[in-house]
């Protein structure tokens, strides 16, 4: 479909909001004629009420002459001064594409790329335009893969699709504000009734009598039977402008492997869900690692550790490039299975560009570190930005460690302290084991059904590896507490504990395996606390 034809998709699906508007204010204004013709009572005046309350939400969605201008992102614009070698690659690409070149580049921190153009006169006229690059991108891709990219986006400007967003975003945000508007209204309807009842339940009890039930069900449906009318009308327009999308990104892929080469486009296709999928990871277990201890990654290694991960883990990212989702996002995702145009762009004629630009894209930046510094400047919040650094990755993850375990409280924390009524600490449950009381403390825990039916040896097996767990916790704490535990950072894998003398080596004699003897030994169905009071550090010992 071209260009002429989509727009006119578009301004035909927008000019069915108006319709549907003025379709449903006649029959509102229908509605009046037909009761003002029955007399001019009570009724006649409540239904006006009514049908003037239910118009304003619908002329306010028709009166919206303009479509909201986006924000930017959190991001770093960078200057022709400051990064020469990308501008240059983003105008060579835009000039390959046969289009204007973008009048502003921002930095984020996203695991995306995007264009953006601000039109005039519903896309008739063009406008500024911004290109938008995830920084990860430039970690984690090569120079031609991120070309393909690049001349993706710019084959977005090629066809007029940034021009077209403006009429179809401009119908998703009318249509979205009237929905928003009934369900506000009908919600407002609800809580008032709600108050309402309250206030005479409350009226009823104080003359000792019984409260009624408070039901409002069917209050506010007026409101939400109107936002059910708009929805399905939604979902209509976004059935209908979805097909264009999805053509969309077809048409940009086939600008790409043309400008950039086939097996660079569909390399970067392959990329880019792995990408996405370890910087998730990676924020969660490593960028934001120090949150709960108040500290942040050594400058520049918020966005630049990421780079690392990448790295230490590509056999992984191997297996996440060959399984490609074969479905959308959701069901109204613009962009089709990345599986799909992979295989669309791989079924091309081999071009012959196998070796081209693969060095890290990350070297277009002329100061990669500077630049990952401001961007973590320009993105984070300030109250993160107001965090202390940690000198490296090790510091870290041991502030982390010990945060996190003096904060933790374990099913058993709360199990001991509602037995003895006492704070819960190590000493306290050690002197219960002692006494001979860990099976009746055990039974304050959290129980299947099971298990609580469970007794004798059975009961114990049920609930022992619970106790377990939670022991451990509570001796790591002591030692974290005692500053005799460290823990061993890593980009592999999940970070190792260690105390004084574990890195001597592994076996049954190591210390990690007279640890673990020692927990399993204070809750054996005979339970010995000896072997653990003499691991633990003095003050533990003599509590």
């Amino acid at each position: 479909m071209g260009a002429t034809l989509r727009a006119l998709r578009a301004l035909v699906l927008l000019l069915g909001f108006y319709a549907l508007s003025l379709v449903l204010l006649a029959a509102l204004a229908g509605v009046d004629v037909l009761v003002f013709s029955w007399g001019h009572g009570a009724l006649t005046a409540k239904v006006g009420f009514v049908t003037v309350l239910l118009a304003i939400p619908v002329v306010r969605g028709m009166l919206m002459l303009r479509t909201p201008k986006g924000e930017d992102p959190p991001g770093l614009p960078v200057t022709a001064a400051d990064e020469p070698r990308l501008w240059a690659l983003v105008r060579e690409l835009a000039e390959a594409a046969g289009t204007r070149a973008p009048d502003r580049i921002l930095l984020t921190g996203e695991v995306n790329a995007s264009v953006s153009e601000e039109p005039r006169l519903l896309g008739l006229l063009p406008g500024p335009r911004r290109l938008t690059l995830g920084v990860p991108l430039l970690i984690g891709l090569t120079e031609a893969q991120l070309r393909s990219v690049l001349a993706h986006e710019f084959g977005h400007f090629t066809g007029g699709d940034t021009r077209l967003s403006a009429l179809v975003v401009r119908g998703r945000v009318q249509i979205g504000r009237v929905i928003g508007q009934f369900h506000a209204k009908a919600d407002g309807k609800v809580a008032a009734d709600r108050a309402r009842q309250e206030r005479a339940s409350a009226k009823r009890v104080a003359k000792g009598r019984k409260a009624k039930e408070i039901d409002t069900t069917g209050v506010g449906a007026t409101y939400r039977t109107m936002a059910r009318i708009y929805t399905a009308y939604g979902k209509l327009y976004l059935r209908a402008s979805l097909t264009t999308a999805r053509g969309q990104e077809y048409a940009a892929d086939l600008t790409a492997a043309r400008i950039a080469g086939r097996d660079a486009t569909a390399s970067a296709l392959r990329e880019i869900p792995a990408l996405s999928a370890s910087h998730d990871f990676y924020l969660d277990s490593y960028a934001t690692l120090g949150v709960h201890a108040r500290l942040l990654p050594p400058r520049g290694e918020f966005f630049g550790g990421f780079g690392r991960l990448l790295t230490a883990r590509e056999p992984d990212l191997a297996g996440l490039r060959a399984e490609l989702p074969e479905t959308p996002t959701g069901p109204y995702d613009s962009h089709p299975p990345i599986a799909d145009r992979v295989r669309r762009i791989e079924a091309l004629p081999a071009d012959g560009r196998t070796d081209e630009a693969r060095g890290a894209a990350l070297t277009l930046l002329t100061d990669p570190e500077r630049t990952l510094g401001a961007l973590e400047d320009a993105v984070l919040l300030d109250e993160l930005l107001a965090c202390p650094r940690a000198a490296g990755w090790e510091e870290l993850l041991n502030a982390s460690m010990a945060a996190g375990l003096s904060a933790t409280r374990t099913p058993l924390h709360r199990a001991l302290t509602a037995y003895t009524g006492q704070p819960a600490s190590l000493p306290a449950l050690l002197d219960v084991i002692d006494d001979g009381r860990l099976w009746r403390l055990a039974e304050r825990l959290p129980l299947s059904e099971e298990a609580a039916a469970a007794k004798g040896r059975a009961f114990r097996e049920f609930v022992r590896p619970a106790l377990l767990r939670s022991l451990r916790t509570m001796v790591l704490a002591e030692f974290s507490a005692c500053s005799l535990l460290s823990w061993e950072f890593s980009w592999t894998g999940p970070a190792a504990v260690r105390l004084p003398g574990w890195e001597a080596g592994a076996g049954d004699d190591s210390p990690e395996a007279e640890l673990d003897a020692a927990l399993e030994a204070a809750v054996a169905d005979h339970p010995d606390t000896g072997r653990l009071r003499a691991l633990l550090p003095p003050a533990v010992q003599n509590a």
